[in-house]
């Protein structure tokens, strides 16, 4: 009884890694379109609109979602998390990376970007107790350099630090944090009710600046810029967070993190077929390398908090049969 309960519980947790593996692969294919589209709403809109507006919009789609399903509201403890995953994804990453992207292209942002999954990983460490082992650590460091050493040798980035690299960076820390305490709340909440809620904590800020942003620079633009916004509001804020999240909850933190490696990769993809740009030799051999990497570290065993139950399991899309 005790070896049959033994190999339920290991097929068990497979066929979680190997969910939470294809949700966190959809949730950066969906973000992998952020920067750019960022970059492209920022040329044409006022930055603080773009970054606050793309929140309030997502959030009124939240608010229908979380009506539509009867969601119950979280406890208190909930609460205080989810507003360090506003602090992290609705608030901080948006507002640096449209300041930084007024003037940097979204090839330097992404370099800076490529240090998200270690981040997240530290940060699932600090804040969702997972314990990676060393060949993780080795694996996802040398995803890192393989990207940064492309991006670099390609003349995506040159030059010193900026004020745009320091807002950047914040960026990235703060994503990080917003990353790793959104997977470990959608182990309680499911991926969609997590981001949803925190979407909804975050308007009493996120609203007041949209409108103030919005009577300084009146927003007139293109349909291309618009449609750029409304990708950052309906996918990057809204949609992707329900796959990355409960991604994140199911396969463990540090390991579907490391799958934002190949994020520049995806990037790099997007401006091939919806700008015409040229891939190189070298970029499909620095994508090689990351796959390699990020397979690398999915092959290794994290000392992790236990599974959730079956019950949570089945919310980590927002959905329950109860």
């Amino acid at each position: 009884m005790s070896e049959q309960s033994s190999a339920t519980a290991a097929r068990t947790v497979t066929a979680d890694r190997t969910v939470g593996l294809i949700l966190g692969a959809l949730g950066v294919l969906a973000f992998s379109m952020s920067l750019p589209a960022t970059r492209v709403a920022v040329q044409h809109l006022d930055p603080w609109f773009v970054a606050f507006g793309r929140a309030v919009g997502a959030a009124a789609l939240a608010w229908a979602y979380l009506r539509l399903t009867g969601a119950p509201p979280p406890t208190r403890d909930q609460w205080r998390r989810l507003s360090v995953v506003a602090l992290g994804v609705v608030v901080g990453f948006p507002l640096f990376t449209s300041l930084a992207l007024t003037t940097e292209t979204s090839a330097h942002g992404a370099v800076v970007i490529t240090v998200l999954p270690a981040m997240t990983a530290v940060f699932a460490v600090l804040r969702a107790g997972e314990r990676p082992p060393p060949l993780f650590w080795v694996a996802g460091l040398g995803g890192l350099v393989a990207v940064l050493t492309f991006l670099v040798a390609s003349g995506a980035v040159s030059g010193a630090v900026s004020p745009p690299d320091l807002f950047l960076l914040a960026a990235v820390v703060l994503c990080g944090l917003g990353y790793a305490e959104g997977g470990a709340l959608a182990r309680e909440l499911g991926g969609a009710r997590t981001i949803c809620w925190a979407l909804l904590l975050s308007l009493p800020v996120t609203a007041p600046v949209t409108v103030v942003a919005a009577v300084a620079v009146p927003p007139h633009s293109d349909a291309v810029a618009w449609s750029a916004f409304g990708y950052l509001c309906v996918v990057s804020m809204f949609l992707g967070f329900f796959a990355w999240y409960a991604g994140l909850a199911r396969g463990g933190i540090a390991q579907v993190g490391q799958l934002q490696l190949a994020q520049p990769v995806f990037t790099l993809a997007w401006s091939a077929l919806l700008l015409g740009e040229t891939v190189t030799p070298a970029s499909i051999g620095a994508a090689l390398v990351v796959l390699a990497c990020v397979a690398l570290t999915q092959r290794t065993r994290a000392n992790a908090p236990a599974p959730a139950s079956p019950r949570l399991r089945r919310t980590h899309l927002g959905v329950d049969d109860s």
